[in-house]
């Protein structure tokens, strides 16, 4: 039975004072947490940089839908020219999005983030500026296209800052969720007090969110002590096309539902709840606020539960949640609406790693079509629920937006946690800078062969000589 040396005495050869293991047992569990808490220790600034500057270019995907009610009051749009607006930022972003990613698979152009910025700010900008209906379907397009080309190349450069964690990954994500909430506020205090030709004043975030890239794209691009930049780094695996295309089925699904209570809620919130302009874009708050909560809750509930198995729980839980939307009448509305956004936005960040990790060889375009077909296929079903808003009511017309998500989950019923590999993209984005360092950090790691901590000091010695 192993003693503690006493005071003074080294121990045994091939021993490791039982102290020692206790403190390695327990630094091991230390890494352990922070690794699951996603909070990458030597990238924190970029990553938090990305995410600010995610925020910047998600208000652009949100106002579109925030600026709907404006345009019904000013210019007596009808419901489904109204959905028009919203599927011409939609269309060409969920064509250009797996494009965009595409390109950045063979070339990376971190360019492409603050000048994608400024395009989706330029373009909702200038949207209130002209009543011309076409000119106006124009500009909201490019925007449509400048959210398109941000989002492959921002989750790639993510990706990396982040070392692979889809947890991190999740905050990243948040940063374009509180985007997203913050949208109906900018429009409603811009476009409420000036109309819509104050709609200029919205490229201020884009300006900020500009700024920011840079600043991330200086710190991510810093060469690493192996003379390579850290955005040059590519993860090796197999591609597993079937389980990518079942999942983005079911994004799609959660898209349609997304996208469509996005158009309409606030409008629908005025007539169920008998309130205002108010009550409208509170509803419209409380959808993308959601996404906040959700979008953390999901990187945590991940780590205990698995991706794949939280992924199919959302989906079954935003079931009865937008049931709760369609059906349920006066404030109880807010609540449905709440745990609808939690449920749509729980897989969010999840959806973009699980995709990295199907199609390693392919991280632009998983992200292409995982973070932005997410939030821009929706709009082509636009259309058709104004359409049939005007022909019946609008209860009636969001009513089949309940099956999407049951769908959705039948899609994932069959769908495996794939293999991650960013353990090996760690490695390379972040080569030790000592190698004694390294070899001590190795030699804390449990030993598989004994079920303990191995002694880092004898190793290091082994490693770095006497």
């Amino acid at each position: 039975m192993p003693t503690t040396p006493p005071p003074g005495r080294a121990a045994p050869p091939g021993r490791s004072d039982p102290s020692q293991r206790s403190h390695q047992a327990r630094q091991s569990h230390r890494s352990r947490r922070s690794e699951a808490s996603g909070a990458p220790r030597a990238s924190g600034r970029p990553l938090l940089l990305l995410a600010l500057g995610h925020a910047c270019v998600d208000v652009y995907q949100g106002a579109v839908a925030a600026l709907v009610p404006f345009f019904l009051a000013e210019r007596a749009y009808t419901y489904a020219a109204a959905s028009g607006i919203v599927l011409a930022a939609s269309l060409l972003s969920s064509v250009a999005q797996p494009l965009f990613g595409a390109l950045t698979d063979k070339w990376p152009m971190p360019w492409l983030l603050p000048v994608s910025t400024l395009a989706g700010g330029v373009g909702v900008a200038l949207s209130g500026v002209s009543g011309s209906y076409p000119l106006t379907l124009a500009v909201v397009a490019v925007s449509g296209i400048g959210v398109a080309a941000y989002h492959p190349e921002s989750a790639r450069m993510a990706r990396v800052a982040s070392r692979g964690s889809h947890t991190a990954m999740g905050w990243f994500s948040l940063g374009g969720n509180l985007g997203f909430a913050t949208a109906p506020l900018a429009v409603s205090a811009v476009v409420a007090t000036g109309g819509l030709h104050a709609s200029p004043l919205l490229i201020v975030p884009a300006l900020v969110g500009a700024a920011l890239c840079v600043a991330a794209l200086r710190t991510v691009n810093a060469p690493t002590p192996t003379g390579r930049s850290a955005s040059a780094t590519r993860p090796a695996g197999k591609d597993d096309w079937p389980a990518f295309l079942r999942m983005s089925g079911a994004i799609v699904c959660r898209s349609i539902v997304f996208v469509g209570l996005s158009a309409f809620i606030s409008l629908y919130a005025r007539q169920r709840t008998g309130g205002g302009e108010v009550a409208g874009t509170a509803a419209l708050f409380v959808l993308y606020l959601g996404g906040a909560i959700g979008t953390v809750a999901g990187g945590r509930l991940a780590t205990r539960y698995g991706r794949v198995r939280v992924v199919r729980w959302s989906y079954a839980l935003t079931v009865p949640a937008v049931a709760g939307i369609v059906l349920v009448p006066g404030p109880l509305l807010y609540l449905f609406v709440a745990l609808t956004s939690a449920g749509l936005y729980v897989p969010f960040s999840l959806h973009v790693t699980l995709g990295q990790d199907y199609l390693p060889r392919r991280v632009g375009t998983a992200s292409g079509v995982t973070l932005g077909l997410t939030v821009s296929v929706g709009g082509i079903a636009s259309p058709l629920i104004g359409a049939a808003a005007d022909a019946t009511s609008l209860q009636t017309a969001l009513a089949p937006l309940i099956a999407l998500p049951a769908l959705g989950w039948l899609l994932l019923r069959t769908l495996h946690e794939p293999a991650m590999p960013e353990a090996a993209m760690s490695e390379a984005a972040t080569p030790a800078a000592d190698p004694a360092e390294a070899a001590v950090s190795a030699a804390a790691a449990p030993d598989p062969a004994r079920g303990v901590a191995r002694a880092p000091h004898r190793d290091a010695a082994r490693a770095t000589g006497p």
